[in-house]
């Protein structure tokens, strides 16, 4: 009986490239494994299938000579298989799928030693600090390497014993049916080693919970949200493992007269109405604790905004400076005297439609259209 295209086995096309044809190995192994169809002799025959067409077609080489030779390319043994499409190194190469299938996937290398966890540190600073950046010290409670044993978990003058049911490997192999799984070791949990004397200090686990003091380097512009990363300075591994990250998350805390957008900064200056009217000038306080005039125009309408060029936040690691936009709101008079009352009154009297253009032009709207109504 003639075989099944390869391709035509994994319900591929030609054309498929390396993650497509391992997606679809996996969806098949998923659906046509024994261990998933007790008893159906016909599963086991239609994984076989799959598994000798997935061996055959990952391999650049063997797959090149598959599409110019078809099936003729590993007769007489130049498959290098058994038969099925399995050589002497079939459990390893398919080891990923197979514990991406059936959940053994470690967190540990073969006989790896596991990595301490990675740490988060929040911190709120003002934006005068981002402006000019700082140096800041922080104190956390972290699990750092045990100094009686030096990480190895060990009680001194002992040492970690080879595991027995691993040989240092860190992963047995189970045979099911006709091929291969491994696992992580339950007997050292993947470390490859086994502590029969633990270190009274750690009780074996090769580090203490200690308060550690860091020096922590903020850069000048950073903003709301920036993370700094602090590489090996979160927990240390247990029993020697390499050490996690700590990560600084940064927060910046509301300014009372400032508001930031970026790398610009904006603000709001009230003036009076006699100054938006005439023109005149004012001091505004800068971020780097100076201050600089703003020149406003006769005429000037509240909400009318000035750009200050420069004076605005620094881009983080850049030499670029943002800009600072002053907002002018005209302040509305009020408790006016009857002197004061009296003056605005005449003025109203005295006051035209060239004074007060866009009020006039609106009012002028107004009874247009109810004139067009009435009509």
């Amino acid at each position: 009986m003639s075989k099944a295209c390869y391709y035509e086995t994994l319900e591929v096309e030609r054309s498929v490239d390396e993650a497509g044809l391992k997606s679809a190995f996996r969806k098949l192994a998923m659906k046509w494994h024994p261990d998933k169809n007790p008893g159906d002799p016909s599963c086991e025959h239609k994984f076989k299938e799959i598994s000798e067409a997935y061996e055959i077609l990952k391999d650049g080489q063997k797959r090149a000579a598959y599409d110019r030779y078809g099936h003729a390319a590993f007769e007489h043994g130049n498959g290098g298989g058994n038969g099925h499409g399995f050589g002497a190194g079939f459990a390893s190469s398919f080891s990923d799928i197979f514990e991406d299938l059936f959940g053994m996937a470690g967190q540990r290398g073969r006989g790896g030693r596991e990595r301490g966890a990675d740490l988060r540190y929040n911190m709120e600073i003002t934006l005068e600090e981002a402006f000019t950046g700082k140096t800041a010290q922080i104190s956390i409670p972290v699990a750092v390497t045990c100094e009686t044993c030096s990480g190895t978990g060990a009680k001194a003058g002992t040492k970690p014993k080879v595991c027995s049911m691993c040989g240092g490997a860190g992963r047995v192999r189970q045979a099911q049916g006709f091929f291969t799984l491994e696992r992580t070791c339950p007997g050292c949990q993947g470390r490859g080693q086994m502590i029969e004397t633990p270190c009274a200090s750690c009780s074996g686990q090769g580090r203490v919970q200690k308060e550690r003091t860091l020096s922590v380097n903020i850069p000048a512009g950073v903003e709301d949200g920036t993370r700094i990363r602090l590489a090996g300075e979160g927990e240390a591994g247990v029993q020697g493992g390499p050490a996690g990250d700590l990560y600084i998350f940064l927060s910046l805390a509301a300014h009372k007269f400032f508001q930031r957008d970026g790398a610009d900064l904006h603000c709001r200056v009230p003036v009076s109405m006699v100054t938006a009217a005439m023109g005149g000038e004012f001091d505004v306080p800068t971020i780097d604790k100076g201050k600089t005039k703003v020149k406003v125009p006769s005429g000037t309408q509240s909400g009318r905004r000035f750009r200050v060029a420069g004076k605005g936040m620094p881009v983080l690691r850049s030499r670029q400076t943002g800009d600072m936009y002053v907002q002018v709101v005209v302040e509305t008079p009020q408790n006016l005297t009857k002197k004061q009352k009296e003056l605005l009154a005449e003025f109203e009297k005295l006051s035209s439609g060239d004074t007060q253009p866009e009020a006039a032009g609106f009012f002028k709207m107004v009874k247009d259209f109810f004139g067009t109504r009435a009509n």
